[in-house]
């Protein structure tokens, strides 16, 4: 598993990491707080606190960590 914070702004954001989510083949969650939410879930991730970034959680190998980065690379926080 690998963990990497975002940051998510506008409805755009949330429709690209829906959409990237959807073409992998591992799980892939939006973690704020208490909150667990599948990242191929938009109206799950509409629920969620984008004042701060969010920890997504690849469950997968570490190429498909890698490739699902890669696609996301813009919301990234360090």
């Amino acid at each position: 598993m690998k963990t990497v914070n975002v940051h998510l702004s506008y409805i755009n954001d949330v429709k690209k990491i829906v959409s990237a989510a959807s073409d992998m083949e591992c799980e892939i969650d939006l973690v704020s707080g208490r909150y667990t939410i599948d990242a191929r879930s938009i109206m799950g991730i509409f629920s969620l606190d984008f004042s701060k970034p969010i920890t997504l959680e690849i469950h997968g190998s570490d190429d498909q960590a890698k490739e699902f980065t890669e696609k996301i690379k813009e919301y990234l926080v360090n």
